[in-house]
């Protein structure tokens, strides 16, 4: 008789997410994994596969939870200014107010695998694509009320913001001065202003 799971996948995923979101890839094992994750390893294996097959996963469920917390903030948001301030402020606090890992997941994996991994170039890319479409909708929205210049095309601008947030989640990962990633931040709204 087969036995029940003693653990909840998402659980013991948003560990491995931490763990490999700390360490990256290539330093993380699959002892430190059994380990943090708190399971066996036949079981780390029969449910989540090999690490790069749990890797992935781990990417998908980084990229759906940060992509609905996104969501959220921009739904309340009155202007589309203050969609993009929500969105910088998000990237920018996100790893001093809630004491995770500095950078991104998804920017952190771009660097250490994307050139030799193809997976991991294809959900990276993904990703950011999907984040330059969220910030095109909020750019149109923007140039709708009149609120940013329509000198540029949406598309180039959302391309434009996202390589700021992409550095501006690089530069997390170090001692930098929170204060110089809010000019960024900054600048890059004001750029778009009428």
């Amino acid at each position: 008789m087969a036995r029940s799971k003693e653990f909840e996948e998402s659980v013991v995923l948003d560990k491995a997410l931490r763990l490999f979101w700390e360490q990256g890839y290539e330093k993380t094992s699959m002892t430190d994994l059994v380990e943090h994750m708190g399971i066996h390893r036949r079981s780390l294996y029969d449910t989540f596969g090999d690490k790069h097959t749990l890797f992935l996963k781990v990417m998908d469920r980084f990229r759906e939870k940060r992509s609905a917390e996104l969501t959220n903030g921009v739904k309340r948001s009155k202007t589309a200014t203050e969609a993009l301030q929500f969105i910088f402020e998000f990237m920018i606090r996100l790893n001093v107010d809630e004491g995770l890992p500095s950078g991104c997941l998804i920017v952190n994996s771009a660097v250490e695998l994307a050139a030799r991994d193809v997976d991991v170039d294809t959900k990276t890319t993904q990703s950011f694509t999907s984040t330059e479409q969220k910030l095109k909708e909020i750019i149109l929205w923007g140039q709708r009320d009149g609120e940013f210049t329509s000198n540029y095309d949406a598309e180039e601008l959302a391309e434009y913001l996202h390589n700021v947030l992409v550095g501006i989640r690089a530069m997390g990962r170090t001692s930098v001065d929170k204060e110089k990633l809010h000019r960024l931040a900054n600048i890059s709204i004001n750029f778009l202003e009428k």
